[in-house]
């Protein structure tokens, strides 16, 4: 089936039931809580499930002249009903080992009884229970379709966990949430469902639905004592013998049965099995409602907030996709230029409209739609497809017909052609459709190629102007290389106030900021500062370290430098937007008690917060490369000393490489080449951050001292043991 139909399919179930989800998430929230909120009073003994009927049954007939019935609820609370020696009625929670009475059971408060018949019915009686099921059922349906959009998403299962490169923040979380509220969420569906249909009979024909299987009991069994090898806790109810008689028998509920027992023997009389839709009522009972676990309760209420951003984010994201619909002054068949656009989110088609304004404002006819749309045009001289490629090299769902309806449509002139790819090389299939598309597009018997694929990176204005000036420069027409014009400035930035920064000189060109960000802004050292120094898309970014709750960056001066020129000229005092990115892979490892932490210049900064982190005193080994020892190195080789008195660090290696006696980072490696091999046999962990150039250059020298084990550095990256943070 194609992405569209799931897509499609996804939103018309959410459309359908998203008020009635609405009012079941947030009538199921308040029960979960309610439902954690049960088992704090403290009437549960310790070591309940240790407790046999043999060890309670007969306190309880000591301490109790006249007992009618014990229970033991989800909650593990025992209550029971009986009349005391002051021939008072008792219906208390109990202390199975002693008889003590710990408390008088209560009963739900009315708002708890009126969330519940809301929840359950909508107060509409068995027509309610009906259409509530129905809802379970379409919920089901929608986290089945999310689940398979997310699997196409991320290009199958083994890739379900891998990174998602965030473009807006209802699409990203949407996302995020969705894969860890995936199975919570089908499990209230599914439950849902099934108690409904339970309550209708469905499972079993209405005469047979109160019937109880009767099974025969083999001589063993009657011989053995119940009271003995049954405990408390897989007892439901228990209701005593009226008399002495031992022809008057306990009759006992378990959890999937019901037994009759001699009261002087503890020998099982009858048995009656229960039909497995009863164990299944119940199990679908407890997973529903989180009434006999307060952790499975929790995630519950946590699900149902999740449905509640689902259907808040569900539906932004539709109106950001609806938002950017084309439309067009002039038909297909009579325009001379066509734009095809693949877009998932909206933001390619940006693009695509900035140019389609531009051709209309030179007198130009033109014409724009998704690639879906692709047919034959009588009258085009040029088509531009401007496309996207969704998750791992696939089509976006505007464009998943395309290549199929090129096969089938021919163009009966001469059309030159140009593609520009829209992408982010943080993932591996870079621009991958984009590329699939050129190639067939190339490959046309009426297509002439005007240029060679055009790939843009993170939606940047500046290489999507380089494509406009190679275009222009193609067809004499003139369109803007303003990049402002293309810019779209990122939402949801933060301001930050610098509050220091140190000089630069002649031989010093590396610097240390520090900002300072307000008292709501969580982040660790390892995490990432994303700043827009032109105020439009290009964005660079900057590993941090946490200095004193600031925000600590090591910047080297780059001649021309967009971001560390920014930055450079920042005096303490000033203003600047940014926001910060979590990068929860290369925090400080909280489980292992051997770090080492390589990095080359500015690569240094989250380590230095990691180190002044340090609390358990975790043996941290610090080797770090530099050129000169500058005053900021002298700065660096400080605080080392001040940390390995406070036993926050351990050691510190610095290799300088234009220094007399000079060496390398690599050189430094090969040195303690024994101590390397062996905390990465005993599960240590290395953390490298600075340049890709000096990563490479590192993992080589660790494959060298790792080739007489049967381990790579590929294999310590697989599980974890090497982190990396470089550029």
């Amino acid at each position: 089936m194609t992405l569209s139909f799931w897509r499609y399919s996804h939103l018309a179930l959410a459309v359908v039931s998203s008020l009635f989800l609405l009012l079941a998430s947030v009538t199921g929230t308040i029960l979960a809580v309610d439902a954690i909120q049960e088992k704090l009073p403290p009437y549960k003994v310790e070591n309940f499930d240790k407790i046999t009927l043999e060890e309670t049954l007969p306190i309880l007939k000591k301490t109790y002249p006249e007992i009618t019935e014990l229970g033991v609820d989800h909650n593990q609370f025992v209550t029971l009903k009986a009349i005391d020696k002051e021939d008072n009625d008792i219906n208390s929670y109990i202390d199975p080992r002693t008889g003590k009475i710990l408390g008088e059971p209560i009963k739900k408060s009315e708002f708890i009884q009126w969330i519940t018949g809301l929840h359950r019915s909508l107060f509409l009686h068995e027509a309610g229970r009906f259409f509530v099921g129905l809802i379970s059922f379409i919920l089901g349906l929608i986290s089945i379709s999310g689940f398979v959009l997310l699997l196409k998403r991320q290009k199958g299962l083994s890739n379900f966990f891998s990174k998602i490169v965030k473009d807006y923040f209802a699409q990203y979380y949407h996302v995020i949430l969705g894969r860890f509220a995936l199975i919570p969420i089908l499990i209230i569906a599914v439950t849902g469902t099934y108690l409904t249909l339970e309550k209708f009979n469905f499972f079993i024909p209405k005469k047979d639905s109160e019937q109880k299987i009767e099974t025969p009991i083999s001589k063993k069994e009657s011989n053995s004592s119940v009271f003995k090898n049954t405990f408390l806790s897989d007892a439901e109810k228990i209701e005593f013998p009226f008399s002495d008689d031992p022809e008057d028998y306990y009759i006992i509920t378990l959890k999937d049965r019901e037994i009759e027992v001699n009261q002087i023997t503890g020998a099982v009389v009858s048995e009656k099995r229960f039909p497995t839709t009863t164990l299944l009522s119940s199990l679908s009972l407890d997973l529903h409602t989180g009434r006999s676990n307060y952790i499975w309760a929790f995630i519950l209420g946590l699900a149902s907030l999740n449905i509640l951003f689902f259907i808040y984010s569900g539906f932004a994201m539709t109106l950001k996709r609806r938002s950017s619909r084309i439309k067009n002054k002039f038909k297909a068949g009579e325009s001379k230029f066509i734009l095809l656009v693949g877009s998932e989110n909206g933001s390619t088609l940006r693009f695509a409209n900035a140019i389609y304004k531009q051709l209309l404002a030179h007198g130009e006819k033109v014409f724009l739609t998704e690639m879906n749309n692709y047919s034959a045009y009588a009258k085009a001289e040029h088509l531009i497809v401007f496309t996207s490629t969704h998750g791992l090299g696939d089509p976006p769902s505007n464009a998943s017909k395309f290549i199929s309806l090129i096969n089938k449509t021919e163009q009966n002139q001469k059309i030159n052609i140009s593609v520009v790819g829209f992408g982010s090389k943080a993932y591996p299939d870079f621009c991958g459709f984009a590329q699939e598309v050129d190639t067939l597009l190339a490959n046309q018997n009426w297509s002439e190629r005007l240029l060679e694929l055009q790939t843009i990176n993170d939606k940047s204005a500046e290489e999507f102007v380089n494509w406009i000036k190679l275009w222009s420069a193609k067809t004499g027409i003139s369109l803007s290389a303003t990049p402002s014009l293309y810019n779209h400035t990122p939402k949801g930035l933060q301001k930050l106030m610098v509050l220091n920064k140190t000089e630069t000189s002649e031989n010093e060109h590396t610097f240390i900021l520090t900002l300072h960000a307000n008292s709501r802004t969580k982040f660790e050292s390892g995490d990432l500062l994303a700043i827009y120094p032109a105020n439009d898309t290009r964005e660079r970014l900057y590993s941090i370290g946490n200095h004193n709750g600031n925000i600590q960056l090591v910047v080297k001066l780059h001649p021309s430098g967009l971001g560390s020129g920014f930055l450079h000229n920042l005096e303490p005092g000033e203003i600047i937007k940014a926001r910060i990115i979590k990068n929860v892979t290369f925090h400080l490892p909280k489980n292992t008690s051997n770090v080492a932490l390589i990095s080359n210049g500015t690569g240094i900064a989250p380590f230095l917060g990691m180190i002044e982190q340090n609390r358990k005193k975790t043996a941290i080994h610090l080797y770090s490369g530099f050129r000169q020892e500058t005053e900021t190195v002298l700065e660096h080789k400080k605080f080392a000393n001040e940390m390995i008195e406070k036993q926050q660090l351990q050691s510190f290696y610095l290799a300088l490489s234009r220094e007399k006696n000079h060496d390398y980072v690599m050189d430094l490696i090969r040195k303690d080449a024994d101590f390397f091999t062996d905390l990465l046999t005993h599960g240590g962990i290395v953390m490298i951050c600075g340049s890709l150039s000096m990563q490479r250059d590192v993992e080589h020298v660790f494959d060298e001292i790792l080739s007489q084990t049967s381990l790579n550095i590929l294999d310590y990256k697989t599980k974890g043991q090497v982190l990396t943070d470089c550029y």
